[in-house]
């Protein structure tokens, strides 16, 4: 069955179909392990690209390195970044996709398109979005996005408060990050002013 509507279908039984999909099993190198979080109550959606390795083998995502950044960007500790009620956490391929010559490879093509959709539909509750990286970017944006996403993270203001575009915090972007200091300076405290808006009643 695909990923479109289902029916009366809860989002646990979606979620359930979701983590059994094997559509991409032969081009996956280290297996299908789709990594995802999500609750009806979710408030805040959090879009990367794909897990990287660390992710596959621990089955949580931002596992890593790149989510000690992503957490400090968004100032939840912990707890609050993996609590479901309030965090879903939906990348834009969700298994590990294999590595490429500079690094891991994009998302899976098939697996957006296939799911993306009959989750949201589950997920009434998104106040925000952080669409991280060019991927989902262009899920999220559209023709609205810029050229290339120094441009598009720059015109934030333009796509806020629904959606927030968001580089990677991966360490591979450092050199990023010294070249755009305004993104620390400027986005990050506003970034952090709006999560903390969407929970302020907690």
């Amino acid at each position: 069955m695909p990923g479109g509507a289902a029916g009366a279908e809860s989002l646990a039984e979606l979620l359930a179909r979701v983590r059994a999909c094997r559509r991409c099993e032969e081009f996956l190198p280290l297996g299908p392990r789709p990594v995802l979080r999500a609750a009806s109550t979710s408030r805040l959606l959090i879009v990367g690209q794909a897990p990287g390795t660390a992710v596959h083998e621990s089955g949580t995502p931002w596992d890593d390195p790149s989510g000690e950044r992503l957490r400090d960007w968004l100032q939840l500790d912990h707890a609050a970044f993996y609590d479901e009620r309030r965090v879903a956490i939906l990348p834009m391929g969700f298994c590990y996709p294999g590595r490429g010559k500079s690094g891991d490879l994009p998302p899976r093509p098939e697996c957006a398109p296939l799911w993306m959709e009959a989750l949201l539909h589950k997920l009434p509750r998104i106040c925000l979005t952080l669409a991280i990286g060019q991927y989902a970017q262009a899920w999220f944006l559209g023709s609205r996005r810029s050229r290339t996403l120094t441009e598009t993270v720059r015109r934030w203001r333009d796509f806020a408060p629904e959606v927030i575009p968001l580089p990677h915090p991966s360490p591979r972007n450092n050199i990023w990050l010294k070249k755009n200091p305004w993104f620390e300076q400027e986005v990050v405290p506003e970034l952090r002013a709006q999560v903390s808006d969407l929970f302020c009643d907690d």
